[in-house]
């Protein structure tokens, strides 16, 4: 079917509207989500499997599976009054007592 012809103008509201997902893209996401969600069980026996010899291993085939089903968070800087605020470290936290302590510290601390 044919579209117009060169020059012609384009014919307002067709096409995909911005921010729609694409179909195909939507389809995979919602099928690699089903997978994860059905064989939860199973993958982490298989984990553990493997980071019994191999730990590393186990991580990154756990990161593979899961930047696939959750989106992937961007790392970013913020200018107020022209001046850069550094990001913060991160640390790790074993426990939700300390890291609500370490919260409450980051939050008395003085702006800079």
């Amino acid at each position: 079917m044919p579209r117009g012809h060169k020059g012609e103008p384009k014919t307002p509201g067709a096409g995909r509207k911005k921010g729609t997902p694409n179909k195909s893209t939507a389809l995979a996401r919602e099928a690699i989500a089903l997978f994860v969600d059905n064989n939860a069980h199973r993958l982490e026996a298989w984990l553990d499997e493997i980071a019994i010899s191999n730990p590393k291993a186990a991580f990154d085939s756990f990161m593979s599976v899961v930047e696939y089903h959750l989106p992937k968070l961007a790392r970013t800087e913020t200018k107020i009054s022209g001046v850069l605020v550094e990001e913060a470290p991160f640390t790790e936290i074993d426990d939700q007592k300390e890291a609500d302590r370490a919260l409450e510290e980051e939050l008395k601390k003085p702006a800079q």
